[in-house]
């Protein structure tokens, strides 16, 4: 019998090249505090920058909000005002359940202070929430329609979003309208406000982002798919698969991080 002499190591760069553990990137776990509160708030300015970078800003409307970690009954929001695109960590407001700026000086958006704290405090599972006034996400509002499968990226929100009819159209700033709309936005990641746009929450900053930008490119798809003809739906249990497979919380997280990548590369000043 011979035997066959040893395979010749290889390597590149003077690093052999044989099976290598993989480093996978998960959401961080912080011993305080104060740490993550730090975190989120860079999340959240970073997050406002790219939707500002990606057209999704209208005037003074539109935020984003994230829950503090240590006053869960507090939350962080962009300002009345103030642009997505120059948003840093030093100009993000913090704002109780009433409305009361309790951190900074700067007026917070009342719509964004009904809406939001109706959700974070009707749903204690929603750490942050995304809203703003994008095109096609307004444009498919309009309809009163749930999103189809049409699309591998539509079955992130298959069964997982619902179409909220109450207030739609109307500029929402009576806290009990807020806690109408709320008490709609049950058990699901993301909503479409009939006649007004697009909402989304996660359990991070990250995800609930992340699925905002996704909604409104599958809102867009929908409608470029439809001006031509009938899309073909995925069957459910292939939109069910894909969407617990790829459109998961840590999945949704991990999307975002090339876009984060991108702002901190580009926009360091995000970090004052």
């Amino acid at each position: 019998m011979t035997i066959a002499p040893d395979a010749p190591t290889r390597s590149i760069d003077g690093v052999e090249l044989t099976k290598k553990e993989v480093e996978w990137s998960f959401p961080p776990v912080f011993d305080n505090v104060e740490d993550e509160r730090r975190h989120r708030k860079e999340k959240l300015a970073g997050a406002l920058r790219i939707f500002g970078r990606l057209g999704f800003a209208e005037g003074v409307a539109g935020h984003i909000t994230v829950r503090d970690p240590e006053f869960p009954d507090l939350f962080w929001v962009n300002p009345l005002g103030l642009s997505f695109r120059h948003m840093t960590v030093s100009d993000l407001i913090l704002v109780d359940h009433h409305g009361d700026i309790v951190y900074g000086r700067r007026p917070v958006n009342r719509a964004a202070f009904v809406i939001h704290s109706a959700i974070h405090e009707a749903r204690p599972d929603v750490i942050a929430a995304a809203h703003s006034h994008s095109v096609h996400g307004k444009a498919w509002s309009s309809l009163g329609r749930s999103l189809d499968p049409i699309t591998q990226d539509a079955c992130y929100f298959y069964e997982d979003h619902v179409v909220i009819s109450e207030q739609g159209g109307a500029v929402v700033f009576d806290v009990d309208a807020g806690k109408e709309l709320a008490s709609k936005f049950v058990g699901v990641r993301a909503a479409i406000h009939q006649n007004h746009g697009i909402f989304t929450s996660g359990q991070t900053v990250d995800e609930a982002a992340f699925l905002f930008i996704s909604m409104e490119r599958t809102c867009q798809a929908q409608i470029l798919a439809e001006s031509v003809g009938t899309p073909k739906l995925i069957p459910h249990e292939s939109a069910k698969y894909t969407r617990e497979n790829a459109g998961n919380s840590i999945v949704s997280w991990l999307h975002f991080q090339p876009l984060w990548q991108e702002i901190c590369r580009t926009d360091p000043d995000l970090f004052d």
